[in-house]
């Protein structure tokens, strides 16, 4: 609890900064001109600069739209085991978002655990639990997330369960403790933000289908700009306990378009609590 209140406050200085930023960003060499609505813009909208600090503007609330939450590999339509809802929860059909398609390179220990993950599916999926989802399942997750880009360091904001970390732009530093969303240290590379993602967990998957990872993971992620509305996103992982050799995924995040597009409160804690602790409950006759 902790942990997410203090992310929120740093949410609301960090945007705060930002702000400024843009502001002061759009009006150099602008003089009391008034600026020319950007493309995408209805009048009354301020300006969206395409540089933040010489460096490409990435604010926004993203989306990614596939089906890759459900499994980066191929997959065909399926039932799920909620019969009841019939094709309101079922599985659709996907294509792969690996980089030049396949499967994971499991050793053969990993591929047994995605088995023994995918018996126990939902309860066992980590995503059920509301627990939070780390990188890089956040970022294509079928909820939208902010980044708040200022001078310096970059946070990144997202929808389910209320997470959120910071990309550390000043010097790259060692993560104090393995955690749920990991440590971000970044850095630019021409106009591509690189973030490297170390001290994760190893409680998070992939996907609903069971792909996991250990404590070994580590996931460099590279945002490019792809015009004003789209990046194209780009995840290299390594697990050496877990896969036969590194391997990346790559898919394009939209920016949302709304005129009041903004992240929405998700606290899901307490839709799973039956489901964490419904066996714990005092049995009445």
């Amino acid at each position: 609890m902790r942990y997410r209140f203090t992310g929120a406050v740093v949410a609301m200085t960090l945007a705060a900064a930002v702000s400024l930023t843009v502001t002061s960003t759009a009006q150099q060499g602008r003089g009391n001109a008034p600026a020319a609505p950007a493309a995408g813009q209805g009048r009354g909208q301020a300006a969206r600069p395409a540089q933040i600090a010489g460096r490409p503007n990435m604010n926004g609330v993203w989306q990614a739209v596939s089906s890759a939450h459900w499994n980066l590999e191929d997959h065909s339509a399926a039932a799920t085991p909620f019969w009841q809802l019939g094709a309101m929860f079922a599985i659709p059909a996907g294509q792969s978002v690996i980089v030049g398609g396949g499967s994971i390179p499991y050793l053969p220990a990993g591929l047994k655990k995605r088995e023994e993950n995918m018996k126990g599916w939902p309860k066992s999926d980590p995503e059920a639990k509301c627990y939070m989802a780390g990188i890089p399942r956040s970022t294509y997750m079928p909820y939208p997330f902010q980044i708040v880009q200022g001078q310096k360091d970059i946070l990144f904001v997202y929808e389910y369960a209320s997470s959120n970390r910071i990309v550390h732009m000043d010097k790259p530093s060692e993560p104090p403790v393995d955690s749920w969303m990991g440590w971000s240290n970044g850095k630019w590379d021409g106009n591509t933000l690189v973030i490297e993602v170390t001290g994760n967990n190893d409680q998070t998957w992939f996907d609903r289908a069971g792909n996991h990872h250990t404590e070994a993971l580590k996931v460099t992620e590279r945002y490019t700009m792809m015009g004003d509305n789209h990046i194209q996103y780009e995840a290299t992982i390594e697990d050496p306990k877990t896969f036969s050799k590194p391997w990346q995924i790559r898919m394009p995040l939209y920016r949302r378009m709304e005129p009041n597009a903004q992240l929405l409160e998700y606290k899901c804690v307490e839709f799973s609590e039956e489901l964490l602790y419904g066996d714990l409950k005092k049995k009445t006759e």
